[in-house]
């Protein structure tokens, strides 16, 4: 009986053991990334596609059964939990003092000052996270959905350098490089137009945007941060999102066609939409 009494304290033991071990590596400790051919984290996917709105169901109606489906929309939001890796953040920039009025001013007459509800590109960063990642040796490809285009971006990974004669842009000109096993892209060469975030947040020829992305098992997290001198009174790394993988194909965006500012009474927000 004594050996038996042994025996079995042992094994709960040992049990408890491995509980606890996997419960601490559950919550502390992200999952290793799927690896390419270079070794470099595996980023290749169809991700989650989302746009800041509110709560949004589908209805469709097939062969007469209706079919409601909630819209996830949580590649648009910041993370909810602790995400390891993750620059410190905050939920809003900082602009100097001289300016923060024309923020405010921008953001309580969005409708009539923001480029995007007219058809304009969001530009970098405010797109977010890509649609689709092909990454390639040397160089990455980031695929997008918006109603303003679907537009694309390549990206060097291969060291070289910012090009010099590249004309300014909505999506500026990007190069990129591991930093271990997160992706850091270098954005610059920006266009004055349009913002960097739907409060109003515009920006200079100046900004330069880092985005940084990484695995966490088998999602995507995706980080960027803003520095623009001129206006902003210090940098700024908004709050890391993260994207679930998705077998939603990309589909062509409709044309975008604006005939609607002229019939705005008041100053409705993107919220509101």
């Amino acid at each position: 009986m004594k050996h038996r009494f042994v025996f079995a304290i042992a094994a709960a033991a040992l049990l408890l053991a491995g509980l606890a071990t996997a419960d601490n590596k559950d919550s502390a400790t992200p999952s290793k990334p799927p690896r390419a051919a270079d070794g470099h984290p595996n980023l290749n996917g169809i991700w989650a596609y989302a746009i800041d709105l509110p709560p949004v169901t589908l209805k469709k109606e097939i062969n007469g059964k209706v079919i409601l489906k909630d819209i996830d929309q949580s590649a648009a939001k910041p993370a909810k939990r602790p995400v390891a890796g993750a620059l410190p953040s905050t939920p809003a920039p900082t602009y100097k003092p001289e300016f923060r009025a024309k923020v405010q001013d921008l953001f309580d007459n969005e409708s009539k000052t923001d480029e995007v509800f007219y058809c304009g590109k969001p530009g970098v960063p405010r797109i977010g996270p890509p649609r689709r990642i092909i990454q390639l040796p040397g160089e990455m490809v980031f695929l997008y959905e918006d109603v303003s285009g679907d537009p694309y971006r390549i990206i060097p990974t291969d060291g070289r350098a910012h090009r010099k004669n590249a004309n300014p842009s909505y999506y500026g000109d990007s190069v990129a490089h591991w930093e271990g096993d997160t992706l850091v892209v270098d954005v610059t060469n920006f266009v004055e137009n349009g913002w960097f975030g739907e409060g109003g947040y515009f920006h200079t020829d100046a900004m330069h945007v880092t985005e940084r992305l990484w695995r966490d098992g088998e999602n995507l997290i995706w980080q960027a941060s803003v520095d623009d001198p001129k206006v902003l009174a210090t940098p700024w790394s908004m709050p890391p999102r993260v994207v679930t993988p998705s077998d939603d194909p990309l589909e062509e965006s409709p044309p975008c066609v604006e005939d609607d500012g002229h019939r705005l009474l008041n100053s409705d927000h993107h919220q509101q939409r």
